[in-house]
C-alpha cells in the first residue's frame, strides 16, 4: 500500500465509522494499516447500494460485480482504495469465499428490504458482518476455526447493535426493515408502526427482545479475544465496549429508537476508552474487562431484569483523564 492509499482508507474510516474508529487506532500499526483499507472498501461497496442515486438495480449490480473482480485481483481497480484492499487480501491471505460473501450481502441488499424470520436476517449477516471478522482475524494473522467463530459472533453482534440504532433511519431512507417480521409479529407490530415512528410499547417489546439477541452474541464473541495476538486484544474489546454502550443509551431510551436515535458523544466515548484502559491495565483479561465495563448484562437473566427497569444504571461523570492516541 501507498501512503496515497493509507491515507483514503483512514479518511473514509474516520468520517463514516466514527465509533470503530476510536478501537481501530489502538492496534498495532501493522493491523491498523490495513484496516483502514478494509473498512474504506466496505464503505464504497456499501455507498454502491444506499448512497449511489440515479442507478437502476441492474447498474448497481454490475458496479458490484466489477469491485468484486477488482478486489479479487481480477481487473484493474478504479479506486486506490480498493486497489489496496486487493493487495491486503492477497498479503493475508483473505479468502476469496470472504470477499464473494460480502459482495453477495451488498448485492442482496438491491432488493432485500424485509427479513421474515432471524435465520434470514443471519444469512445475510454471513457476508455483511460474520465475513468482516473473518477478515480481521486474517490481517491478525489468526488462523484458527474456533476463533473465527467468535470473530463471526463479535462481527454479528456489532452489525445487530446497528440495526438497532438505525431502524428509524433505514425505513425513512431506503425503507427497509432489518428486524425479523417474525419478532414484529410477535409483539403485534407492523411495518406501517415503524414507518409512522409510532413508538408503541409493542415496539419497545420488540426492541429489547433483538437487543437481548445481539447481547448474546456479543457474549460470544467476546470469549475468543484472549486467543487473539496480545498487542490486538485491547482494541478488540475496546470495539466491544463501544458498539455495546448503544444499548446503554437505548435502554435509557426506554427503547425507543424512533423517536431520537442512540449516538455516543465524544466525550462518552473519550471517558469509555479511559475506563476500558483503566480496567484492562489490572487484568488484561477480555471477558473480565467486557463484563465489568460493557453495557451488556453478564446472562440473560440480568437481561431480563434490566428490560423491566427500563434501563441501565448510569456510568460516571467523566473526569478528568482521558486516553489520548
Amino acid at each position: 500500500m501507498n501512503r496515497s492509499q493509507r491515507s483514503r482508507g483512514k479518511a473514509i474510516h474516520r468520517d463514516t465509522g466514527r465509533t470503530f474508529y476510536y478501537a481501530t487506532r489502538l492496534l498495532p500499526e501493522r493491523v491498523r494499516e490495513q484496516t483502514y483499507v478494509l473498512y474504506g472498501f466496505f464503505r464504497i461497496a456499501d455507498e454502491v447500494v444506499d448512497g449511489a442515486q440515479g442507478y437502476t438495480p441492474a447498474e448497481q449490480r454490475a458496479r458490484l460485480e466489477r469491485l468484486r473482480e477488482a478486489a479479487l485481483g481480477r481487473r484493474d481497480a478504479e479506486d486506490p482504495v480498493v486497489e489496496a484492499f486487493a493487495a491486503v487480501c492477497e498479503e493475508s491471505g483473505i479468502p476469496d469465499r470472504e470477499v464473494n460473501a460480502f459482495i453477495d450481502a451488498m448485492i442482496a441488499d438491491i432488493n432485500t428490504d424485509r427479513y421474515e424470520r432471524y435465520e434470514d436476517v443471519e444469512g445475510y449477516m454471513r457476508g455483511s458482518a460474520a465475513a468482516v471478522g473473518n477478515m480481521m482475524c486474517a490481517v491478525m494473522g489468526v488462523d484458527d476455526e474456533n476463533v473465527r467463530s467468535h470473530a463471526m459472533a463479535l462481527g454479528e453482534a456489532f452489525q445487530l447493535t446497528n440495526f438497532i440504532r438505525d431502524v428509524r433511519e433505514d425505513i425513512r431512507e431506503l425503507d427497509r426493515v432489518y428486524l425479523p417480521l417474525e419478532t414484529l409479529d410477535e409483539h403485534d407490530v407492523s411495518v406501517d408502526d415503524i414507518r409512522a415512528e409510532q413508538c408503541t410499547p409493542a415496539f419497545r417489546e420488540a426492541v429489547a427482545t433483538e437487543l437481548r439477541r445481539a447481547e448474546q452474541r456479543y457474549r460470544t464473541g467476546v470469549r475468543g479475544i484472549e486467543h487473539l495476538p496480545e498487542d490486538c486484544q485491547f482494541g478488540v474489546v475496546l470495539a466491544a465496549v463501544l458498539y455495546a454502550e448503544h444499548h446503554r443509551l437505548i435502554r435509557s431510551q426506554e427503547f425507543d429508537v424512533l423517536s431520537t436515535r442512540p449516538s455516543l458523544s465524544r466525550p462518552r466515548k473519550l471517558w469509555t476508552v479511559a475506563r476500558t484502559w483503566w480496567h484492562w491495565r489490572k487484568t488484561r483479561d477480555p471477558v473480565a474487562v467486557f463484563q465489568r465495563v460493557s453495557a451488556v448484562p453478564s446472562d440473560d437473566s440480568a437481561a431480563e431484569e434490566h428490560v423491566e427497569n427500563g434501563r441501565l444504571p448510569g456510568i460516571p461523570s467523566p473526569t478528568s483523564w482521558i486516553l489520548r492516541r
